[in-house]
């Protein structure tokens, strides 16, 4: 075997190797200290040694260069001796922080970096609240999939039923089926049975009951000992006070959080825009739409750094349950002609609807929609006229900056890949991704290129706003913006 091909191969099973004994490390984190390690939004728990060193090759997408595992063993070591109380660790911003200090002594840098939650073993873990899924759609399943992933972490949130209306054959079998088998997201991380008996799914532990129900009013969820719930109505049914508060009227029921835009006075939450606005009274709230969550965020920054005079977005979307598969009738313009098959314009209240999160904007943002033939993963074209005039290369340095240090990097991404398209984006946390190579500058007009994965991304919001409103978030380390 020549050198270099040796070389290659002797590094890769090194670092396989590595992989290998993180592994105990991150699962002892996890149980014994509640602790959730990941690589920029990759959680590493109950992670293969190739899924890992997978996360660590990913950060070359946000840095410009893979992490070291030979940088992150050290640190997961070390966090495994300093018996942490709750806590969601960020490997990569760990390490990025770590090296910047300049200081020599990882441990005296992580004692000092995690004081707060060093010596606590495992303290600090959100009482439980339960969560009613209203509707088990696209979004419904995944919400399911993402709160059953978040069951043995710091996160207080538990699924405790989802309510349906039953459907004809074998309805529970199906919806299990849906759940474990998906064509976009792939298959469930785990394990999922069915209690025929008891009318339940059991997936990876999580108890989840099954209600049939025609109308909100109708379910008594304190028989199936469920107490001040958070409803979440993926339906989108109802979507203004009087539709919405039937759901109050279900015993067990506490709060209501709708999957769609909501109208009237409920409040729509961006999550990382305007979440600080939720208060106690808002047992009604609305976390608006994957499309306003994915530009609003970006807006925010573009608006707080450069003023923005007016703007229009254009959503390419993939299209959404609601249009024909063939040719057939729809009560919607254009939305009856085949989905599979076509470009469909279609109306998008989005650009609006970010007024209702950043009100300095309201009547500032027009905005249109195109549906296209994929089964997921959109981009939004901001095409901004700024009141201060900038650079490409400026633009794009203060949006990397800030989805790597900012208050908002959770909701913001950035990529500058020549070669990425749309099923990459598959699966991303962001609220949405930032395409800095496709970025246009001309004085004061910018136009921006946005990736979301407008069911997982728009899923991974909804869930912080519930962390939010239940007082279930873990702490984030190392603490940015």
């Amino acid at each position: 075997m020549s050198a270099p091909v040796s070389e290659h191969l002797n590094s890769w099973i090194d670092r396989e190797a590595q992989a290998e004994a993180m592994i105990p490390l991150i699962g002892k984190l996890y149980r014994e200290n509640n602790v959730v390690t990941g690589i920029y939004g990759r959680k590493l728990v109950n992670q293969s040694a190739i899924d890992i060193l997978k996360a660590h090759r990913f950060a070359r997408q946000v840095d410009e260069h893979e992490l070291p595992i030979s940088e992150t063993l050290p640190i997961v070591q070390a966090l495994t001796t300093l018996d942490l109380g709750a806590a969601s660790i960020d490997l990569a911003r760990l390490n990025n922080k770590y090296k910047a200090s300049g200081t020599s002594s990882l441990e005296a840098f992580l004692r000092e970096e995690l004081a707060d939650v060093v010596g606590r073993r495992g303290e600090g873990r959100a009482e439980p609240r339960d969560v009613v899924l209203y509707g088990f759609g696209r979004i419904g399943r995944l919400l399911a999939r993402i709160m059953v992933e978040h069951a043995s972490s710091a996160s207080g949130l538990r699924l405790r039923a989802i309510v349906v209306r039953k459907g004809k054959g074998n309805d529970l079998a199906k919806r299990a089926s849906l759940l474990r088998r998906d064509s976009v997201h792939g298959p469930f991380a785990g394990s999922i049975r069915v209690d025929e008996q008891n009318q339940a799914i059991i997936a990876n532990g999580t108890y989840i009951q099954v209600i049939y129900a025609n109308a909100p009013e109708e379910v008594d969820y304190t028989a199936y000992g469920i107490q001040d719930a958070v409803v979440v109505d993926n339906t989108g049914i109802w979507r203004d006070e009087e539709g919405m508060s039937k759901h109050l009227q279900s015993k067990g029921a506490a709060r209501v959080l709708l999957t769609a835009p909501g109208k009237g006075d409920i409040k729509n939450i961006v999550y990382g825009v305007n979440h600080s606005d939720i208060t106690d009274e808002d047992v009604l709230l609305s976390a608006a739409s994957c499309t306003t969550n994915a530009i609003t965020p970006v807006v925010k920054l573009m608006q707080d750094a450069y003023g923005i005079d007016h703007g229009h977005v254009e959503t390419v979307h993939s299209y959404t349950n609601d249009q024909n598969l063939i040719d057939n009738y729809h009560k919607g313009e254009r939305r009856g002609r085949s989905a599979a098959l076509n470009m469909v314009i279609t109306e998008t209240g989005a650009a609006k609807a970010v007024a209702k999160a950043l009100p300095e904007l309201s009547g500032k943002l027009s905005g249109n929609a195109i549906r296209v033939p994929t089964p997921d993963v959109s981009m939004a074209v901001l095409n901004l006229e700024l009141e201060k005039e900038t650079s490409k290369e400026e633009l794009n340095t203060f949006l990397r900056k800030e989805s790597l240090e900012g208050p908002l990097h959770s909701q913001v991404d950035y990529i500058d890949s020549t070669e990425v398209v749309s099923t990459d984006f598959v699966g991303s946390r962001a609220a949405g991704v930032v395409d800095g190579l496709a970025t246009i500058v001309n004085g004061k007009q910018a136009i921006l290129y946005v990736w979301y994965d407008n069911e997982f991304g728009y899923s991974a919001q909804v869930v912080r706003v519930l962390e939010h409103i239940t007082q279930s978030e873990p702490v984030k380390y190392p603490k940015l913006g």
